[in-house]
């Protein structure tokens, strides 16, 4: 063997240059998850006081909540076909952007009362979760296989930053909008917009190399070196077209049915979204009408934000060292403790509390299993178009699950809704069970 072959039989991800392009990328996007989070997480906490404060009704209200989930859902799969034709760089900086504008028009929507200004906000405002969703795919572009999941992890572990200030912004930010002479529910969302524009400028100005780019090229010289062809590599060079060809939507569905694994992190992830949306609806209703006050039903929802982000490092950790398909398989072990604890918990809130913190670990590690699991089982040039397909899917059939949460629990309870919820997992078990056989 010469000395070039010994070269190129290391993983081009292990090469100095892609290991430095990575380890930046990783540190950017935790940095623009971190800012970018804080301001998806004051919608948890004034969006829908600022919803009711423009609407006057708890119907318009709800509507402009819903409109926020209808934002994040539509844009996911154009997210991730314009990640597709001009890199991650353009897409995730245009995503959080779009959701600084929809911050602005929130705030608008407020000072003039206006309630389709107040739906056209909260549409635009959504947009910034679908891109913090998406930015986890960016961590493992150039990912070396064994630390795919960490390096996805590392970026999912910055949004608990986000989660943690960004629903305690509502005093600061009425401070902000006093002194600015607007309603003092913008205030926070002031502070939420500039955020957003500040991840925006992150990753515009940062994300250089582009590392979807840089793996696509990878991916290309690999190919044709393998064919015996001369590969003639430039940094920054666009994608070729025929790549551009065959990301499209139908071809990433149409590779679900040629990969089983690529189908199983499909399949684990939408599931694991929807039981958690599912539960997580009905919980604080659960917990109100057993007469827990809002302070308590406040830090179990903290608790089961913790069990979604803080330990996701060890989830990624575990995956690489054990198998994404395993620890995905473990999620959906934990989803089902989750739910016979919470449906046991008849009021108790230290039950109630370490359900839903099972929910939120539950949820982590099938997302972060998953989703390394997907990239892993997916060629370069499908990657984004499959990714965004499976974010678009995981965020319209938990609203849909969300949606049916409330009369579920209205006919069977709050027990029997996490028995319905835990019935979930039996498909992910069973196309476990299917792959297991395979192999």
């Amino acid at each position: 063997m010469t000395a070039s072959q010994e070269i190129r039989a290391v993983p081009w991800q292990a090469e100095a240059r892609v290991a430095g392009v990575q380890k930046r990328t990783v540190r950017l996007l935790a940095a623009a998850q971190v800012v970018g989070g804080i301001g998806i997480g004051v919608s948890v906490s004034v969006g829908a006081l600022l919803a009711e404060s423009v609407a006057h009704s708890e119907t318009y209200a709800g509507l402009a909540r819903t409109a926020m989930t209808a934002g994040a859902a539509a844009i996911g799969i154009p997210l991730a076909l314009l990640a597709q034709r001009r890199g991650r760089r353009t897409a995730l900086s245009t995503g959080w952007l779009t959701a600084a504008v929809g911050g602005v028009v929130l705030i608008a929507s407020a000072v003039i009362t206006s309630v389709p200004l107040l739906v056209m906000g909260m549409l635009l405002f959504g947009v910034g979760s679908a891109t913090n969703q998406q930015s986890r795919y960016a961590a493992a572009d150039l990912a070396a296989p064994h630390r795919r999941a960490r390096a996805l992890s590392t970026v999912v572990w910055a949004t608990t930053i986000g989660s943690v200030i960004g629903p305690n912004l509502a005093d600061p930010g009425a401070a902000i909008a006093s002194v600015l002479h607007l309603p003092s529910l913008t205030g926070a969302f002031v502070l939420a917009t500039l955020c957003m524009a500040l991840a925006a400028l992150l990753l515009w100005a940062g994300l250089r190399p582009d590392p979807l780019r840089l793996a696509r090229q990878q991916a290309d010289t690999d190919q044709q070196q393998g064919a015996g062809t001369h590969a003639h590599a430039t940094s920054g060079a666009p994608t070729p077209a025929r790549e551009e060809q065959t990301a499209t939507v139908g071809r990433a569905l149409r590779h679900l049915r040629r990969s089983p694994h690529a189908a199983f992190a499909f399949v684990s992830i939408v599931v694991a979204h929807t039981t958690m949306g599912v539960i997580m609806t009905m919980t604080p209703v659960s917990m109100s009408e057993n007469g827990a006050g809002l302070s308590i039903v406040g830090i179990t929802i903290s608790g089961h934000l913790l069990g979604m982000y803080a330990l996701s490092p060890l989830v990624g950790w575990l995956a690489d060292r054990f198998g994404h398909l395993p620890t995905a398989v473990a999620g959906q072990a934990v989803f089902l403790v989750s739910a016979l604890l919470s449906g046991l918990s008849h009021g108790s809130v230290p039950l109630m509390m370490t359900g839903l913190f099972l929910l939120g670990l539950g949820w982590s590690f099938s997302l972060v299993a998953g989703s390394a699991m997907l990239t892993e089982a997916t060629p370069t040039a499908l990657r984004p178009g499959l990714q965004g397909t499976t974010d678009t899917a995981m965020n319209v059939v938990a609203a849909l699950g969300a949606g049916l949460a409330g009369p579920l629990m209205h006919s069977i309870g709050f027990a029997g809704l996490n028995l319905a919820a835990a019935t979930l997992v039996l498909p992910v078990a069973l196309f476990w069970l299917l792959l297991a056989r395979a192999h």
